[in-house]
């Protein structure tokens, strides 16, 4: 895995990128045991120096190079400016990352990344770990995980939309945008538009109309229409809904990714699958799956409406 050798094998993964509080680190050690039981040799990669509670196999960590309580505590930083400064280091000892990574030649990468969003947005550190990465033959698709309950609040899923759309610019990878922990999507609230009208991101003019019933949003309804022009003219933000306990959601983001990093696999990984998702009720991934947790979250407003209907 020598910088620059194009005789090299390619290697493939994801980079797991979002806010504090995403999911990342569970979406990684779900796709860890999914996608090890359709046979693919998968590594997991903590590059999140601030991560002490690991679930999954964790094969390198970044722990093992630099720490966030130890920046914080001998340079007496704060968190952001600590993982920072922890991203900084790790771009001067890029001779440690590939010496870790070159002991799992073969294998589908997974890097678990910071949860900070100034990362991903304007500071060009961890891009620069990216950039690295692909010099060394590594294919990578950035899965950018949201928070699902985002979508409950018109006001701040714009601003969600602002953030992939500048992380997508930034990053300069094939993209995911994700919206996890779709299975407690109902817990949130009630949605003002079907799902389908977040995860395509369609006619935002219906999303500031109806932020422009509310008081304090409807003096700032025009700065929201500019912004939802930008992101609409630009036409690259997306979502594929994500409930990390339902297998077929998880066929359907790593399927995702595999089209975004070019990642083709063999005749015996298609056969596993398709095992995998006819297998029996009863499995570990035997939750319900994200559409009937849309149709029991609509069921469950229309029962609301009757109800209010009929005391009237």
């Amino acid at each position: 895995m020598s910088e620059g050798s194009k005789g090299s094998s390619l290697a493939f993964g994801q980079v797991v990128i979002g806010p504090p509080g995403s999911g990342k680190t569970t979406y990684c050690h779900g796709m860890q045991e999914f996608m090890g039981r359709i046979g693919r040799k998968v590594t997991v990669v903590n590059l999140d120096p601030a991560n002490e509670a690991m679930p999954y196999q964790c094969a390198v960590d970044i722990a093992e190079l630099i720490t966030l309580p130890d920046v914080m505590e001998n340079l007496k930083l704060g968190p952001n400016g600590g993982l920072i400064y922890c991203m900084e280091y790790l771009e001067a000892n890029f001779d440690w990352l590939q010496e870790k990574l070159a002991a799992f030649r073969g294998h589908y990468y997974l890097f678990d990344c910071p949860g900070q969003v100034e990362l991903y947005t304007h500071h060009n550190a961890l891009k620069n770990v990216f950039t690295q990465l692909a010099k060394w033959n590594f294919r990578l698709a950035a899965v950018h995980l949201v928070d699902s309950h985002y979508c409950t609040d018109p006001g701040k899923f714009i601003s969600v939309l602002c953030t992939s759309l500048s992380t997508m610019l930034h990053v300069e990878l094939p993209h995911v945008n994700v919206l996890s922990k779709m299975d407690l999507i109902e817990q949130y609230g009630k949605l003002a538009f079907n799902l389908d009208y977040y995860t395509e991101v369609l006619d935002l003019s219906y999303l500031v109309d109806h932020l422009a019933s509310d008081p304090f949003f409807r003096n700032y309804r025009r700065l929201n229409e500019k912004l939802v022009e930008v992101i609409e003219d630009y036409s690259l933000v997306s979502f594929v809904p994500l409930n990390v306990q339902d297998k077929e959601s998880m066929r359907q983001v790593m399927q995702a990714v595999d089209k975004a990093n070019g990642y083709s696999f063999g005749d015996q990984e298609q056969r596993s699958l398709e095992a995998l998702m006819s297998a029996a009720v009863g499995a570990d991934f035997h939750f319900t799956s994200t559409l009937a947790v849309q149709e029991k979250y609509v069921q469950s407003q229309d029962k609301a409406v009757e109800e209010e209907v009929m005391d009237l």
